[in-house]
């Protein structure tokens, strides 16, 4: 059985990682999804607007990719036959 001081701590760093990740995601929606995928550049405010809660949630994720530095490349058969 857990105890209350736990799962208090444990609500706690889950609303600390979601405001961390609110702060992130709007960032992200402004201007990283843009880089990170050039279509993404053109987006309306209602993209952006659903960009949000999944940046929100993956913002290590998306925090690390951006830091790598390199935007994705998909990589498919027509890109391959392209080159």
């Amino acid at each position: 059985m857990i105890s209350l001081s736990l799962a208090v701590w444990i609500v706690r760093l889950t609303l600390l990682y979601l405001l961390i990740g609110l702060c992130f995601a709007v960032a992200f929606a402004a201007r990283g999804a843009g880089w990170l995928d050039p279509v993404a550049r053109h987006g309306t405010m209602g993209f952006r607007l659903l960009v949000i809660p999944g940046a929100m949630t993956l913002w290590p994720y998306l925090a690390f990719r951006l830091a790598k530095g390199v935007p994705s490349r998909e990589r498919n058969a027509h890109r391959d036959l392209a080159q």
